[in-house]
């Protein structure tokens, strides 16, 4: 064990991927360049050389379609997008292609195809840059897609998905890119479809997407000052996944707060909570709460773009309501300290 960060985690495990299967590429608009794609895949070129790590035209569509081609001919790639945003370009290979691939060969053909998506919030990057796009992939039969909070988990399901021979999604939070733990330094599996608790607690569930996991910490701590137990819900993967361990979590509590880094309108915290109040519905103390993004636009003015994202405020607010406490005074409280610790991605 050491301490290493979210990105370097994620390096790792390609790098080791690399190593061990001749058959693992790496490949992406500015994969090799100077950004190194939040340090992700800094020295993999350098190491393996350029057939196994390059850079590629502005052109998603094609790019995903080369990476199918490879999957289907026996190769193991790793497709890199640095915004989710511009992934919708490749929407028609990985819904009418990737996604269905091996159902339409009878299963003769795999697609062992990773596709890397950075998503979320910078510093003002606006409507374009800002995208977390979970239901437009959980929505579609035949991919897989995971959302690794941890430096542990981004290393053991990111090694996972490359092993696996489905194509899967891996979103990556940018902000989460600095985060530090102890990792494994040995090369190892988290196995896809499955929770995990983060922090057990008896009084409400909160099931935290992503980034909203380390929101969701720190509204944990807050809350406990005031006597407040929260079991804080990690589900790493969206597809397939682990509804027993929400729907266990949520009839201890009696209450859920659906914490997602995405806009509510249609997203996956519906789904969830169509989840929860479908297998819970008995057990249910309080109605499921959703927290999210509006349904606008993400502004580009920082103010704006505060109120917008939502953050451990907000849940504890939420989570004060649902239990009928008076709103605490949060003002000595600082609800962006992680935000300094972004470096952006060069």
């Amino acid at each position: 064990m050491r301490k290493l960060d979210y990105s370097g985690a994620i390096r790792e495990a390609m790098s080791q991927e690399m190593e061990r299967d001749e058959r693992v590429f790496v490949y992406g608009i500015g994969v090799p360049t100077f950004s190194k794609i939040f340090g992700t895949t800094n020295g993999l070129q350098e190491k393996f050389g350029p057939e196994r790590c390059f850079d590629t035209p502005i052109s998603e569509d094609a790019m995903t379609g080369f990476g199918l081609g490879a999957a289907i001919r026996g190769l193991r790639p790793i497709h890199v997008h640095i915004r989710v945003d511009f992934m919708l370009l490749a929407t028609n290979q990985l819904v009418n292609m990737v996604s269905n691939y091996i159902y339409s060969t009878g299963g003769k053909l795999s697609v062992p195809l990773v596709v890397r998506a950075v998503i979320g919030r910078g510093w003002g990057q606006g409507a374009q840059h800002s995208k977390s796009l979970f239901s437009n992939f959980t929505h579609i039969p035949g991919l897989k897609v995971i959302a690794p909070t941890t430096p542990a988990d981004a290393k053991g399901m990111l090694t996972a998905a490359i092993r696996d021979d489905n194509p899967v999604i891996c979103f990556e939070h940018r902000w989460l890119y600095w985060a530090e733990e102890d990792v494994p330094e040995e090369p190892y599996e988290t196995p896809l479809g499955v929770g995990r608790i983060l922090r057990p607690g008896k009084d409400v569930t909160i099931v935290g997407l992503s980034w909203m996991n380390v929101e969701a910490r720190l509204a944990a701590d807050i809350l406990a000052r005031r006597g407040v137990s929260v079991e804080i819900v990690d589900p790493r993967t969206l597809v397939p996944l682990d509804e027993k361990l929400i729907v266990e979590s949520v009839a201890r509590t009696g209450r859920c707060v659906i914490a997602d880094c995405d806009w509510v309108n249609s997203g996956f915290s519906a789904e969830l909570s169509a989840l929860v109040n479908e297998k819970c519905f008995g057990r249910l103390k309080t109605p499921v709460r959703r927290i999210g993004f509006a349904h606008t636009p993400c502004p580009t003015v920082r103010e704006l773009e505060n109120e917008f994202y939502p953050n451990a405020k907000t849940i504890v607010r939420n989570v004060e309501e649902m239990l009928g406490l008076e709103p605490a005074n949060l003002d000595s409280e600082d609800f962006f300290s992680h935000e300094r610790r972004f470096r952006g991605p060069f």
